[in-house]
């Protein structure tokens, strides 16, 4: 599986505005600084976010972006599927709509399962889980198993 940079800076601006006191509109580029990522891109990204209900755009001087909803909310999955779509996709298509016949037809268990693990992580981390460093006690252990950390 693969993160996208699109995802990767989606899930960081949001973080920056989860962690905005009282809940208080930020400027595009106050977030891109405060991950250092360009401005433009953030700027495309909070669209994506406004279009899918994440976030809100404040107009006016001290306007900016603010959460749509609450932190606890937002679920890691939302912001992902906000600005790339599905989690888990094999040449562009979800798991359940392929078949595979003689030696790869376990392959479609193995691309569900994969799906079904990606959920058990980003549909549990919410934004304020995230911004508070309190993850889910399965990803605390899943991130600390032996091997995580290592690339094969």
């Amino acid at each position: 599986m693969r993160v996208s940079a699109k995802a990767d800076y989606a899930v960081r601006a949001c973080a920056e505005l989860a962690a905005s006191p009282h809940g208080d509109p930020v400027a595009a580029d106050v977030l891109a600084a405060g991950q250092g990522l360009p401005v433009s891109f953030v700027e495309r990204i909070l669209g994506d976010l406004r279009r899918a209900g994440i976030v809100a755009s404040v107009r006016g001087r001290s306007g900016g972006y603010r959460l749509a909803r609450e932190a606890g909310q937002i679920t890691l999955a939302e912001v992902i599927r906000a600005v790339d779509g599905p989690l888990v996709t094999v040449r562009d298509v979800r798991p359940p709509s392929l078949a595979y016949e003689g030696s790869a037809a376990a392959l479609l268990d193995v691309w569900v399962a994969l799906r079904v693990s990606v959920r058990e992580v980003l549909d549990q981390v919410t934004l304020e889980s995230l911004v508070r460093g309190a993850l889910p006690e399965h990803v605390r252990t899943m991130a600390a198993s032996a091997g995580a950390w290592e690339n094969p």
